[in-house]
């Protein structure tokens, strides 16, 4: 991207889909990219100082940073994010499984084809018809409830 390249503002969740989970005091975020032409972007810009910033306090250590080229992902470490872990942490929830949501906040400037190509993906799933049920059947259907 060049400095005369217009760019617009999406956020991270529009890019990828993320996991998290917990180990003692260090959370996990594992950042997959939707489309691996989004893979090269992904990895010049989440980088450990970017995700430490976004976070902020909430995580006391350092931050690692593991790339899975293969699978279009990047996974990172957040030690000291968690007060102690889950079983000593006086924290309301002392587990990293909402790390993922937050990080998906991350604001993101992307070329504003880019944009226009990705916003609103992460989202609502493709091809998702919000006037059906999660099961799939007629909403209006009657289904002896």
């Amino acid at each position: 991207m060049t400095d005369a390249q217009e760019t617009e503002t999406v956020q991270l969740v529009d890019l990828a889909h993320a996991r998290s989970g917990d180990k003692g005091d260090t959370a996990n975020v594992g950042v997959v990219a939707y489309d691996p032409q989004d893979w090269p972007f992904l990895r010049r810009f989440l980088t450990e100082a970017r995700v430490k910033a976004h976070f902020g306090e909430l995580v006391r250590g350092e931050v690692e940073r593991f790339e899975l080229p293969n699978l279009h992902a990047l996974n990172f470490l957040l030690h000291g994010a968690l007060g102690g872990g889950g079983t000593v942490s006086l924290m309301t929830d002392a587990q990293g499984k909402v790390f993922s949501t937050a990080l998906l906040r991350m604001e993101v400037e992307v070329p504003v084809e880019v944009a226009r190509r990705v916003r609103g993906r992460g989202r609502v799933p493709d091809r998702f018809d919000a006037s059906r049920s999660v099961q799939g059947t007629d909403p209006q259907e009657d289904h002896g409830v």
